[in-house]
């Protein structure tokens, strides 16, 4: 008689893993990270379960859009005071912030509820190449 494996929060073996988004497509980049963040690569996967891995996301700031996105696409913002709408384009993120703009487009694609939430902490994202993750040994994630 077989038995159904169900996984469980003490079952989970996380791995770290390190991205270069050096030319690298926004919106392909997101999905990928968020396949791993969400645990969709291993073969224990449980849409139940947080078993997914920590990825660290290095040159954040060499990202690459497709279009006229950098003057097209606006980020919104509000400051919770009335007329408080902000909007900022592409471009100007990622001169002033290039980490949001990463962490904008994977928390889209995570679920909208305490698990989603806790899946989008184990990203990391630095505008430079330079990580303090060096004592995890994250391994090169392969990107299709």
């Amino acid at each position: 008689m077989k038995k159904t494996f169900v996984t469980k929060q003490k079952d989970v073996q996380r791995e770290w893993f390190v991205v270069d988004a050096t030319g690298r497509t926004l919106g392909r980049l997101a999905t990928q990270i968020a396949h791993v963040l969400h645990g969709k690569h291993k073969p224990t996967y449980s849409p139940s379960v947080d078993a997914g891995d920590f990825v660290v996301v290095v040159n954040a700031e060499k990202i690459h859009v497709t279009g006229r996105k950098l003057d097209k696409k606006i980020y919104y913002r509000h400051t919770g005071y009335p007329g408080g709408l902000k909007e900022i384009t592409l471009r100007n993120q990622l001169q002033k912030h290039p980490t949001r703009v990463i962490e904008h487009a994977v928390r889209g694609m995570l679920p909208k509820n305490r698990l989603g939430r806790r899946m989008f902490t184990k990203l990391k994202v630095y505008a430079g190449p330079e990580h303090p993750h060096a004592a995890q040994q994250p391994k090169p994630l392969e990107l299709k």
